[in-house]
């Protein structure tokens, strides 16, 4: 087709088009624009608006269930949770949130089941995600790493061998309450969406009460981020190690 028919035909198109009453296109509007956030430098990494509870650096931002400073040990800039040394509580509280933690299970050939390498990590310190080591390791499935305890097993198991550090992004709606000051009932249950080593294990499930082990605190009010010190009987001790931990507040 030549230059020239190409735009008669255009022109003719258009004119069409005003003849039979067909809008011009809208000329481009700009309103408001989401708020810029920088992202990590690498994957993984806290982007510019989120809150760092851990950075290798200090326990600063978390205290025991009695309020006392942490005293988990930090190594090479790792946390690590020693057997009896207690539950860590982040200091400030949240309602809907980003998650992100990172943390490496321990080599503990001769536990089996719960007994190896448990821990987990705790919304509003009600509802747990499980910490296990599962790799190779077969109990229970709704207790197993990736799952809401007790309430919903993984989609899939993509746990890697102890020693090699996983991560969990974590992305929770708290419970929503009546409104009014009298009305303390939850009238839209929580969800949570896990991704475990950048796969999806848990899809926006439902939350059906707090799990197992949790602080019976007010479902309508905000809650920490917990760290588990897990206890089991068949183990002395279990030496759970933490890193690169951040949170992200959703309004």
């Amino acid at each position: 087709m030549s230059n020239g028919l190409h735009q008669f035909l255009c022109a003719a198109a258009l004119a069409g088009l005003i003849l039979y009453g067909a809008p011009p296109p809208a000329p481009e509007k700009i309103d408001a624009q989401p708020k810029v956030v920088t992202p990590g430098a690498q994957p993984g990494q806290p982007p510019s608006d989120a809150i760092v509870l851990f950075d290798g650096k200090d326990v600063a931002q978390w205290v025991y269930k009695d309020g006392r400073p942490a005293a988990w040990p930090i190594v090479d800039g790792i946390l690590t949770c020693k057997s009896g040394t207690g539950n860590i509580y982040t200091k400030q509280k949240f309602s809907s949130a980003q998650i992100h933690v990172e943390f490496a299970t321990p080599y503990m050939p001769n536990a089996h089941g719960q007994a190896r390498g448990n821990s987990g990590v705790y919304l509003q310190g009600r509802y747990e995600i499980q910490i296990l080591d599962s790799f190779n390791n077969p109990t229970y499935s709704n207790g197993s790493a990736g799952s809401l305890y007790g309430q919903y097993a993984p989609l899939v198991n993509v746990t890697r061998p102890p020693g090699q550090w996983q991560n969990y992004d974590i992305i929770f709606h708290a419970p929503i309450c009546g409104k009014s000051a009298g009305d303390r009932k939850i009238t839209t249950p929580g969800t949570v969406t896990v991704l475990q080593n950048g796969v999806l294990v848990q899809d926006h499930v439902t939350i059906q009460g707090r799990t197992t082990s949790s602080d019976d605190t007010d479902p309508c009010e905000d809650g920490p981020l917990m760290l588990q010190d897990h206890f089991h009987p068949d183990v002395k001790e279990t030496f759970m190690q933490f890193r690169n931990i951040w949170i992200r507040p959703l309004q």
